[in-house]
């Protein structure tokens, strides 16, 4: 494998785990605070990523400068994490919270098989992609590779940036410090004052408006078809389960993992590509069946 395709691997790996880390760390943040495993947050980062595609095509229409797309993904994830996920939380989520883990599963699932059908109905099945903002920006070269300034930078810096903005949030602020109450004890928390129902609400919709950021962030770089979202939750799942449910920080690490050992199966084994995220997940838990960095009594979030 010659050098330039280590190097290509490389930064398609860390342009991929940036979008996975967003998705999982909306993931981990409703199980930390919920101990719930949302099967349906894939439907999110479709959902994301089609109202992304819908608002490119419009401003396109309208004459607007590409530059438009940096404001519009951002608020066509707020969009879609306030309005899907509120609707969620507040007429589904909130009557299984105290049920059965195994009923949970297959009705948030029934959930996202109800979104699926609900994308078909609204965007149709014909590919949706909106490439302007990539052109827009882009290439430059590392170490002799041209790559799209896009997936160089934007993809990873935002990132990390919802990572530190996210850690600051729930160490720093009074709502981030009930937030990270909830997730210790629901029941002592509400006898402290704290509104639960509200904290959840409001846990849910952020932890829905990530893994919408993250498709809305993708739709510039892949065409939009029905089916994409249940890839990445089936992805997003093997890097929750690999660093550990409610691992906020671990969670950015398996991405990353991940990402890369997915890139270069791509380069090296395509045919195994599917497998080798599964593999890591396997492996893992066969030595540490509560992830790479959960300990006991760790705190989730």
């Amino acid at each position: 494998m010659p050098q330039e395709l280590y190097i290509l691997a490389v930064l398609d790996g860390l342009s991929y785990a940036a979008l996975l880390f967003l998705v999982a760390l909306g993931m981990t943040l409703v199980f930390g605070v919920m101990n719930i495993i949302n099967m349906a947050h894939g439907s999110f980062y479709a959902l994301g990523g089609y109202m992304a595609a819908s608002l490119g095509l419009w401003a396109a229409s309208l004459g607007l400068s590409p530059a438009w797309s940096l404001l519009i993904l951002p608020l066509a994830a707020v969009i879609v994490g306030i309005v899907f996920g509120t609707l969620m939380e507040t007429s589904l989520m909130r009557r299984i919270y105290s049920k059965d883990p195994i009923l949970q599963l297959l009705i948030t699932f029934s959930a996202f098989m109800i979104f699926e059908d609900f994308q078909r109905l609204v965007w149709g099945v014909q590919p949706y992609f909106v490439s302007e903002i990539v052109n827009y920006l882009g290439t430059a070269e590392v170490l002799g590779i041209t790559y799209t300034r896009y997936q160089l930078m934007v993809l990873p810096g935002v990132a990390l940036l919802v990572f530190f903005a996210l850690r600051t949030f729930l160490k720093f602020s009074p709502i981030g410090r009930q937030i990270v109450a909830v997730s210790h004890n629901r029941e002592v928390s509400t006898a402290l004052g704290i509104n639960v129902k509200r904290i959840s609400l409001l846990t849910f919709v952020v932890g829905s408006v990530l893994g919408a950021l993250a498709g809305a962030l993708a739709s510039p770089t892949v065409s939009w078809v029905p089916g994409i979202g249940a890839e990445m939750i089936v992805l997003s799942f093997a890097v929750v389960a690999t660093a550990g449910l409610g691992q906020i920080e671990g969670a950015l690490v398996a991405a990353i993992l991940i990402g890369l050992a997915r890139s270069f199966t791509v380069y090296l084994f395509p045919e195994m590509e599917v497998l080798v995220p599964f593999l890591i997940m396997v492996l893992v838990l066969l030595f540490r069946p509560q992830g790479l960095f959960s300990v006991a009594q760790a705190r989730r979030v």
